[in-house]
C-alpha cells in the first residue's frame, strides 16, 4: 500500500489531460466543418444569382451597358455588378457578371452577346 501513494491522483491527471486534447480536437473540427459550410453557401448562392443576373442580361436587347436586376432582401449583404468589354468589330461583347458578399467577390460569370 504504501508504494501506491498517490498512483490515483497522477492516473486522473493524466486521464484529464487526454480527455481535453480529445475534446479541443474535436471542438477544431466541428469549427472547421462549420466555416466550410458557409464558405461554400457563400460561393453558392454567389453562383445563383450571378446565372439570375446573366439572363436578365440575355433578354434585353443589345446596349453598351447593362443595370443588375435588384437583388432580394433575403440575400442581404450581396450585391452585383455588370462590366461589358466590346470587340472591335462592335457587334460582340463579352458581359461580366460579378457578385460580392460583404466587398468580396464570391463569383463571377462570363458570356458573350452578339448584336443581331
Amino acid at each position: 500500500m504504501s508504494g501506491e501513494r498517490g498512483n490515483l491522483l497522477v492516473e486522473t491527471l493524466v486521464a484529464l489531460a487526454l480527455l481535453g486534447i480529445v475534446g479541443v480536437t474535436f471542438l477544431s473540427g466541428v469549427t472547421t466543418a462549420t466555416n466550410s459550410r458557409l464558405i461554400a453557401d457563400e460561393a453558392v448562392t454567389g453562383r445563383i444569382l450571378a446565372e439570375s443576373q446573366m439572363e436578365n442580361v440575355r433578354k434585353q436587347d443589345y446596349a453598351l451597358s447593362y443595370d443588375p436586376v435588384p437583388i432580394p432582401d433575403e440575400y442581404a449583404g450581396y450585391s452585383a455588378q455588370i462590366d461589358v468589354d466590346p470587340f472591335r468589330n462592335g457587334s460582340i461583347q463579352k458581359v461580366t457578371v460579378t457578385i460580392r458578399h460583404r466587398n468580396k467577390e464570391v463569383a463571377w460569370l462570363e458570356s458573350y452577346k452578339v448584336h443581331r
